[in-house]
């Protein structure tokens, strides 16, 4: 089993930044990638950004390109989510995944077995 656990979502205003981090903790050493999903009120959950679980490989979405990165501390079992120029529309609450298939680039949720909570990221116009 992998257990994840996100933090630092919050409310913040158009244009600001919020980072995302993302604790893996348990059998570690089976998991092939990490990501990020997020889902809005009323629509389905959707891929944000993934990383593989060395770093060396990053996906985006194509909405967050250049504004929001992945990036993973190996020593802490740490993923983050820098997210920049936030905008109204990635109001959403935000879950980290944890992957031990090696489709996990595949950026759909059915290819992540590991879930966190979600934490809730609201940006006001």
């Amino acid at each position: 089993q992998v257990q994840v656990v996100e933090s630092g979502g919050g409310l913040v205003q158009a244009g600001g930044s919020l980072r995302l981090s993302c604790a893996a903790s348990g059998r570690t050493l089976s998991v092939y990638g990490m990501g990020w999903f997020r889902q809005a009120p009323g629509k389905e959950r959707e891929f944000v950004a993934a990383i593989s679980w060395r770093g060396t490989t990053t996906l985006y979405e194509d909405s967050v390109k250049g504004r929001f990165t992945i990036s993973r501390d190996n020593a802490a079992n740490t993923v983050y989510l820098q997210m920049n120029s936030l905008k109204p529309d990635d109001t959403a609450v935000y879950y980290c995944a944890a992957s031990s298939g090696s489709s996990w680039f595949r950026k759909r949720p059915v290819d992540y077995n590991y879930w966190g909570q979600g934490t809730q990221v609201t940006v006001s116009s």
